[in-house]
């Protein structure tokens, strides 16, 4: 039977009892229940640590993913010319993404199974335990560190295994490949500089109203007055946007007495009517905005003012250009024709401009 509480308990019993010892003030009480670092579990070797076949095998099976790698990335190449984007053809936009877009995945995912299971099967496995320090960068961490590049190079055979090495660099020098031709297609077929420097406007193309493309008279100009302008060509163009763009023009008649051309420009005007691009020379806004009065134009965008009375030169504003001059005169039957292109780009300034 079970003792009762107050009885004394004999000695080894399971409910003996012991009186605390005494314990100084600032004595530390240490428990004596820590347990034993374990260490680090038994290094097994894979079979490619053990057998020189399975480690060619595995060196041939990284080097296929980084062929294949090279494969989807020409081939993303080939699929973005074989399956051009038509305009209004959804269908070609499908195909041409979908191919894309899988050439460049098989391209991106090659080489990173390529890469994980080059450092799974060939480099070594051994665990490692690294003691956490503070990092200085001193003569001697530089020195280890390139210990530590120098150990990682022969630890993953990146020196002594070519076709590894080779086939990598080669999926590296492919992979931005589609980035490159799809970025470049971008720009026009034409030379940049040449589509920039020329517009519709061409000898005898008549000015006709912005957006209906009727002809206007010089009789019809009064003074005053301010037309915006296309060629008349403009809405059979393919590229309509683009080209208005560049072509667009302010058609405006003042007193020619009020006019200052200078030297051979003389004849660019027609009894005081002028013509000047509608594109800002600052970011190309339109500047759409006539002052009867002061014969000012103004870009509502930056504030850039051209003066009309002096060849559109830059009297306020950021502009640095004054508008360019398109030159005119009438036809046999009184309609205002263009003399020939702009003599110099429109709109903002661009890398490859002569001024």
């Amino acid at each position: 039977m079970a003792q009762h509480d107050d009885e004394t308990p004999e000695t080894g019993s399971a409910v003996e009892k012991h009186e605390p010892r005494p314990v100084s003030a600032g004595t530390a009480v240490l428990t004596t229940d820590v347990y034993d670092n374990p260490g680090e579990p038994p290094h097994r070797d894979r079979v490619t640590d053990i057998d020189p076949k399975a480690e060619k095998t595995a060196e041939r099976q990284v080097s296929i993913f980084f062929f294949l790698s090279i494969v989807g990335s020409v081939g993303a190449i080939a699929a973005y010319i074989a399956f051009p984007i038509t305009s209004g053809d959804t269908q070609s936009v499908r195909l041409n993404n979908l191919f894309l877009g899988l050439g460049i995945a098989m391209g991106l995912l090659a080489i990173g199974l390529g890469a994980v299971h080059w450092s799974k099967t060939l480099m070594p496995a051994r665990e490692i335990t690294e003691m956490r320090h503070g990092t200085r960068g001193s003569e001697e961490t530089r020195e280890k560190a390139v210990e530590v590049f120098t150990l990682g190079n022969d630890e993953s055979g990146f020196g002594r295994r070519s076709l590894i090495r080779n086939s990598l660099i080669g999926a590296l020098v492919a992979t931005p490949l589609p980035a490159v031709v799809i970025f470049r297609d971008l720009a026009p077929k034409e030379d940049p500089n040449d589509v920039l420097r020329h517009t519709l406007w061409e000898k005898g193309m008549h000015l006709a109203h912005d957006p209906s493309g009727a002809r206007i008279k010089a009789s019809d100009v009064t003074l005053g007055s301010a037309f915006h302008v296309i060629p008349e060509s403009l809405n059979e163009s393919e590229d309509l946007l683009e080209e208005k763009a560049k072509a667009a023009v302010l058609l405006m008649r003042l007193k020619p007495e009020d006019l200052h051309p200078v030297e051979g420009r003389e004849n660019w005007q027609y009894d005081g009517i002028v013509a000047y691009s509608k594109i800002c020379t600052h970011v190309g806004c339109p500047v759409a905005l006539y002052e009867q009065q002061t014969h000012h134009l103004l870009c509502p965008c930056h504030q850039s003012t051209f003066d009309v009375t002096n060849n559109c030169e830059v009297i306020f504003g950021p502009a640095k250009r004054p508008l360019p001059q398109l030159p005119i005169t009438v036809d046999a039957d009184g309609y205002l024709v263009a003399q020939s292109d702009f003599h110099e780009p429109v709109g903002p300034s661009f890398w490859e401009r002569s001024k």
